[in-house]
Parts: C-alpha cells; structure tokens; sequence
C-alpha cells in the first residue's frame, strides 16, 4: 500500500512520512496486514476504524513508525491531544531523523494541550533541523514566542475569581454573553438550545435565541426571551446593544434578504418593544461573512468581524459610522497593529470610546483564541494589543470579553468552570491595568413641562476642549426614558431638543474622579415654545470679568441660531447677568456687553436684527442667594428669553 496518499488536518502525509515507493519500516506481516487494513477504511472515509487497526499494527510491532505517526494524526483529528503525544513521542523516539515534522506536530499538540515547555523543547528541535517551508518556519516562531510567554504568565497570573451569574441566566443549555446596559441592570446573552425539527425527521438541530436578566438586589433575575420579531425560529446570534439601550445590531445567517453567508441587522426600541429587524446593507454587509457587531459609545460608530476582501487574513476587525441620513460609511479596516494574518474576532468596543477587547489566535498568547485589549490613541492609531494573561486565558479558547461601563466587573462564558451546564456566563473583577477609561452616565426622563408627556428628544453631548460631538442618543418615544454615557476625563456640554420645544443645556466636568455609584439622575422637562418662556444657555462661557467668549461656547450658539433658523417666526430677548461681586454699576455694564456679544454673535451669521433684543441685567435677578460659589456662579449667566413665536 507504498505510496497512499492520507489527509489530516495537520498535515498531507504520503503514508504517514513515507517516502512514494519506499517500503515500510516493519517486517512484521501482520503489522502489515493491519496497516493495509487501516488504510483501507481511511479510503472509505472510516477513521473511526482505522484507529484500532493502527494500534493492532504497533501491538504487532512496536517499532512501526508510521503506524505511529499516523495514530498521532488521528488522534489529533479527532480532539484526542494525549493520545496524539503518546503516538507522535514514540514516533520520535524510535528514530528522530525519519520524519522532522513529527517534532513540529507533536509540539503543536502539545501547545494545544498546554504543555508548553515541551512543546519549546520540540519546537527548538525542529527548527535546528532547519526548516525549508517559509510559512511553516514562521508558524514555529510564532509558537515559540507564545510559549516563552506562556510559561511567564503562569509564573505570574493576574488577579481573576471568575463567579457564576446563577440559574437565572445559566442553564444546562449553552449561554454566550453578549451586552450589560451602562447602568449594569440588564443583561443581554444568547442562548443554544437543542430543538427537535419534525419536519425533517425528528432532527436534532441548534437554535440561538437572544435572552435578557434583570439585575435586582445584586441577584440576576430569571431570564426571558427577547421574543419576536428579534427572536425567530432561525439563529441569531452575536448582540450589541448601544449603551444607551436603544439599538440593537446582531448577525443574521442564511436570511433571504442576506447578501452573503451571515449579515449585520439591526432593530430599535420603542418602550418595551423591538422594530422588525433590518438588514444594515451595503457597504457594509457584503457577499462574505459579517459578524460580532459591536456598537461604540457615540450612538454611531459600528466595531465588526469579517472575512471580506482586502483584511490581512482570517476573519479581521472593522469599522464603520451612522451617517446623519442613515447611510453606513465604506468599513475601514482597523490595520495591522490589531489585526494579524490569522483570525481576530468578537470586538467589544467599551463606551469610554477608547479601550477595544478582542479574540485573537494570531497574536502571542497561550493557545488556541486568546482575549486581548488596546487603546486608541491621541494620534488616531492603536496600541499594541495586550493579551489580558493567564489564568483569563488558558491553552483553550477564550472567545469573548464584555466590560461594564465602570470598568471594574467583566463578563465571559466559559464551559471549564463547572457550573449549570455547557458554556456559563461569569462575572469576575477586572485586575486595573485591564480597566478601560471609567465611564458615568446620565439617566433620566424627558417629559413636556406643561402636561408631563413623555418625549422623544434628541441628546448630544459635546467634548468642550475640542467642539466635537461624542454621543448622540435619543429618549425612548414611548417612556421618554433615557440613558447617556459620559467618559471621563473631559467637560462636556449636553443639549437636548425636541421639535416644537425650547432646548435645554447643561455641562458636566468629569475631569477628576467619579464614582459610578453616583450617577447623574436628572429628569428634563421641556418647554413648548411660548411667549415669556426663559432659557438658561448653560454652555455659554466667557473669560472671567470680560465679556470675551471663550470657544468652548461655540458649540452652544450653534444650537441658539439653529433654534431660531427652524422657527423663522420665533423673536428673543438675550439677557446678561452677573453675581453681586463688584459695584452695581460695573455689573450691570458687564452684563450689557456679554448680552451685546451673543446678539451680534447671531447678526454675523444672518439672523435679522427685527427678531433679536439684548439688555443687561447685572445683580437685580439673582436665581439664588449669592451666598456661596456655587450659587455665584449660576448666577452669573446668559439666558434669552421668547418674545414672540
């Protein structure tokens, strides 16, 4: 049977390392015998078969080194990695120069199983040999640097007590985490379920369905169906939700309005309920594979997987932005700092708009998929990837890492922990070198001032330093709930606006630290646009004692002169005021003169002087008792107030 030609999924071997046309290294006939027998039923697609023929072959004769090589290539095929060792090592040992690259595949077991120091052992040997295939000679190197790491990292392990989420989310069945809401009180995971289809004969097949668990009192509630029309009776799988709990991006596979294998849908909320999911589209869904969205902090940037044309190989990360008519831009690919020729997958991008978390089994690690991290940086590019070290990883696949928005608890699943069944969903405390940027939110309810409608509003949040918008969010249409994320380390300006309504601003300073057990709680009512009604233009900032505006003010005018451009009809008053430090006279010209400077502010980019008034007002209307900084400064502040609509 010289020169048969055997498949694994290792390598192609001409009968197991031998040579066309060269005779086998046993005498034993009925080793032979066995072998042929073996050979045959792998002809007939039965390796199954051929396992105990090959060890009826090496019980025959034990020095039959193909026999053993070709035990350790079956072993391997089929998951069983001890096995493979015992087969591959007395391969070796009978005669270490028949086949070289049985040290290769030995230590690629051996990698696979976790023993890594002989693995480097086989490794270094097998490439003083000297090794002619390119690509081989640099997957060698890539696994002697991942075990030299290996071994380091379980000298020293960084801090992780994995803790079960309980029967309320865990089952016997399998459970994938997929997304926790900013305010780490609802829970979003996939679950698999084994389903009978008598259509088809009673087939056993997998069905994914979203879930979702309440948190309450610490304690994870029992979980419940998403249901339709999210939920179907094919699989999904693969959710995000935006942090601000509204939108919902998930992969769909097989669909009839698919352009490719699996494609990126997408579904908003309304109160209690889900929109029929949408197909996202071209560009960014294509006739490959789209998967694993993850939607980013700022309402509009989408993170994903995929295996299209033009990535650096495997399946890469990409990215691509909600434009403001509802258009996906081209996907960018994130480059080759994250991305490798191998496969990079399950992106989470956390909402402090910096930290990305991602699978990998194409950067150093200790086997198999890998979980990793790395920042965005000033310049616009990423970090080197950190793998996030052993025992998070381990020699087995680690496919996925979510991090709450305070960026001290994450969440994975895991099948080697024990617990309910299959893969369980585990908590455990991020170690602080992993942590992301912290990141607060605000959470309330927009409401209509007069008649405590709830409203559907519009929420941006502006970076002061820079003008640029970092979220864009809406309340819920039917509660008025809301919910924004706030990064910290910068000052930003919040505008909220809704058709018909007077807007409203605040600013928030998150440039210290903040504790996520302090929220900002903050209901909003918003004023129809009546005669009389006041407005408060918090965002407006002028250098002290000078009615000099200062340019983080810009971003707060422009929503001013957009108000007055949607309502041509719509005549105020600008109105200055100040605190009570200084002579009466002095604040009542400051006032004056910091009024004068929106007013013209507002001429320059063509608003008709017959709608605009200004006047200082100085100390006479005080908000509060001048007691204080505090109060002082909201006192001094520039407000307009609506003449006419």
């Amino acid at each position: 049977m010289g020169g048969v030609i055997l498949l694994s999924l290792t390598i192609c071997l001409p009968a197991a390392g031998q040579k066309q046309d060269e005779p086998l290294t046993t005498k034993n006939r009925k080793a032979k015998k066995a072998w042929d027998e073996a050979i045959l039923s792998l002809s007939a697609g039965n390796p199954a078969r051929a396992v105990p023929e090959l060890e009826d072959a090496v019980r025959h004769d034990p020095s039959f080194i193909e026999a053993w090589l070709l035990l350790g290539d079956l072993h391997t095929d089929a998951g069983r990695g001890r096995e493979a060792v015992v087969s591959y090592s007395r391969a070796i040992r009978i005669d270490s120069t028949f086949f070289p690259n049985a040290f290769y595949l030995l230590a690629g077991v051996e990698f696979s199983q976790g023993l890594y120091a002989d693995a480097l052992g086989h490794l270094r040997s097998f490439k003083a040999m000297g090794i002619k295939d390119k690509k081989k000679a640099e997957s060698c190197d890539r696994m002697i640097a991942s075990c030299e790491f290996a071994l380091v990292a379980i000298e020293h392990p960084v801090p992780f007590n994995p803790v079960n989420l309980g029967k309320g989310v865990n089952s016997p069945d399998d459970e994938y985490v997929n997304a926790v809401t900013a305010d780490d009180q609802l829970l979003y995971f996939t679950r698999k379920l084994l389903k009978v289809d008598e259509s088809r004969g009673n087939w056993i097949r997998p069905e994914e369905d979203f879930y979702s668990s309440g948190c309450r009192g610490g304690q994870w509630e029992q979980a419940r169906p998403l249901g339709p029309p999210v939920n179907t009776g094919g699989n999904e799988g693969a959710l995000s939700i935006s942090p601000d709990g509204l939108r919902l991006f998930f992969a769909g596979c097989e669909r009839a309005d698919g352009f490719g294998s699996c494609d990126l849908y997408m579904a908003e909320r309304k109160g209690n309920a889900w929109s029929i999911p949408e197909n996202i589209g071209k560009p960014v869904n294509t006739a490959a594979w789209e998967t694993q969205p993850s939607a980013a902090g700022d309402g509009k940037t989408l993170f994903f997987a995929s295996n299209r044309s033009g990535g650096l190989g495997g399946s890469d990360i990409w990215i691509c932005t909600l434009q403001e008519d509802g258009s996906w831009t081209e996907p960018v690919n994130l480059g080759n700092t994250v991305n490798t020729p191998l496969s990079e997958m399950n992106p989470f991008m956390h909402p402090d708009g910096q930290t990305l978390y991602f699978s990998s089994d194409g950067h150093t690690g200790l086997g198999g998929m890998d979980l990793f991290y790395c920042r965005l940086q000033k310049d616009g590019q990423w970090s080197k990837p950190v793998n996030l070290g052993y025992p998070i990883n381990t020699w087995k696949d680690e496919i996925s890492l979510v991090v709450n928005a305070a960026g001290r608890v994450a969440y994975f699943s895991s099948d080697k922990l024990g617990g309910e069944g299959k893969n369980d969903i585990y908590s455990f405390e991020l170690y602080g070198e992993a942590r992301p940027v912290f990141v607060n939110y605000l959470k309330g309810r927009v409401f209509d001032k007069l008649d405590h409608r709830p409203l559907q509003a519009a929420f941006e949040l502006i970076d002061l330093s820079t003008g640029e918008s970092v979220v864009r969010s809406r309340s819920d249409a039917v509660s008025g709930e809301f919910l924004v994320t706030l990064p910290a380390g910068k000052e930003y300006a919040l505008h909220v606006n809704a058709d018909g309504y007077l807007f409203y601003s605040d600013h928030f300073s998150l440039s210290g630290n903040h504790d996520s057990a302090q929220p900002y709680l903050k209901d909003i009512p918003l004023q129809p646009i009546q005669a009389g009604e006041i407005v408060v233009l918090n965002n407006i900032f002028f250098e002290t004692a000078s009615a000099a505006l200062l340019p983080e003010s810009l971003a707060e005018l422009g929503r001013l002169l957009l108000l007055l451009q949607k309502n041509p009809r719509l005549s105020i008053e600008i109105r200055g005021h100040t605190d009570d430090v200084g002579s009466d006279a002095y604040n009542l010209e400051l006032s004056s003169k910091r009024a004068e400077v929106v007013y013209g502010w507002l001429l320059e980019k063509g608003v008709p002087a017959s709608r605009l008034n200004h006047k200082g007002y100085g100390e006479s209307i005080p908000v509060v008792p001048n007691d204080s900084p505090e109060n002082r400064a909201k006192n001094r502040r520039t407000e307009f107030r609506v003449v006419s609509k």
